[in-house]
């Protein structure tokens, strides 16, 4: 309604973003809650909190034993790690060869849990330390209302 209301009040079209939510590390059927530290990675994390978090709490595809994980392979469609890969590996080349060999048992849920963490430890790090570049100079420039010229053409 709004799409429509707008332009005729002079107003541009609002846009609307359609995302995924992540998956709490304890599983896709739990929510993310910011009272439980460790049912998701926050920006704030140090690389140590992020392996022990990944490590310790995320729900894992894998089968009971070594032995019928080899036999049997992971279940991807479970496996919260591998959900948070399909987020941030960047390489979907590689993301299918993870899929492929965990599915098939030939990667283990600690190696795929490996894969995360490395995954994510620098790109955590990378924005906290642009996080600490932004001064209260930058938040107030930012913040400070103006106005806002449209070129829709």
């Amino acid at each position: 309604m709004t799409r429509d209301v707008a332009p005729r009040i002079g107003y541009p079209k609002p846009a609307l973003l359609h995302s995924t939510f992540f998956p709490a590390l304890q599983g896709a059927q739990t929510k993310m809650s910011a009272s439980d530290a460790n049912s998701s990675i926050f920006l704030t994390d140090s690389a140590r909190q992020i392996k022990d978090k990944v490590n310790k709490h995320a729900f894992s595809g894998g089968r009971d034993t070594i032995e019928e994980h080899r036999q049997l392979g992971g279940n991807c469609d479970v496996d919260v790690s591998y959900m948070y890969l399909t987020f941030f590996l960047e390489d979907d080349d590689k993301l299918e060869q993870i899929r492929k060999d965990y599915s098939s048992g030939a990667m283990l849920t600690g190696e795929l849990k490996k894969e995360l963490i490395e995954v994510l430890q620098p790109l955590i790090a990378e924005h906290q330390a642009r996080r600490k570049e932004v001064t209260d100079e930058i938040v107030r420039e930012f913040m400070t209302p103006r106005k806002l010229f449209y070129d829709f053409q």
